[in-house]
């Protein structure tokens, strides 16, 4: 489980290709800290920890996580958000974040505004999966590329969010501009919240 609270960008160091596999080696400031097996988020997929040496490490994602995620679209020199699991005695800081990308979403926008900046998403609505909780509300919750953000000027199929200065330096939003894709993960109490009501209402 996650938070949205990213820790750091890390720097993606060599992209393997293996049969339907993707192997990412990256470098950050904490790879000392971490063990094989330990689970990280990576702009917003839970992936695990399978090699690492004094300034990197590797992870692997297997098909359907680059089917649903922009992991596969990453380059040496990319930066990729990261998140270790919150500890059970830690502050939630952020929302409640699985680490599951639910899909991924385009950016439109870029509108600065004295001193912050608005960017705004849309993707690929889903009648069905928006009536489980798959969309997203005004002043709701969601996850952007790891990131816990608010949800402003909520419609079908886009969204906006701020982002203030140290979160534009600190992550990699600094990267994104019209046209790049990013992860979505929506909010998990609001899924159980829609499947909850559509078996009251059955």
């Amino acid at each position: 489980m996650f938070s949205g609270i990213v820790e750091e960008a890390a720097t993606v160091v060599s992209v393997e290709k293996d049969k339907g596999n993707v192997h990412l080696t990256l470098k950050c400031s904490f790879t000392n800290e971490l063990k094989i097996d330990q689970s990280i988020s990576h702009n917003g997929v839970c992936l695990t920890v399978v090699k690492k040496d004094d300034e990197t490490y590797t992870v692997t994602a297997i098909g359907e996580t680059l089917e649903k995620s922009n992991l596969g679209l990453l380059k040496p020199g990319d930066k990729v958000n990261l998140e270790r699991s919150m500890p059970m005695n830690g502050r939630l800081d952020g929302h409640i974040v699985q680490g599951h990308v639910d899909q991924t979403a385009k950016c439109t926008e870029v509108k600065e505004a004295d001193g912050s900046w608005y960017f705004t998403f849309q993707y690929d609505i889903n009648k069905e999966m928006a009536s489980q909780g798959y969309m997203t509300v005004e002043k709701g919750s969601v996850c952007v590329n790891g990131v816990s953000l608010t949800v402003v000027n909520s419609r079908d199929d886009k969204f906006s969010v701020a982002i203030i200065p140290y979160t534009y330096e600190y992550t990699n939003f600094h990267q994104i501009k019209e046209g790049t894709v990013v992860n979505l993960e929506f909010d998990i109490l609001g899924k159980y919240i829609s499947r909850i009501m559509h078996f009251q209402q059955q």
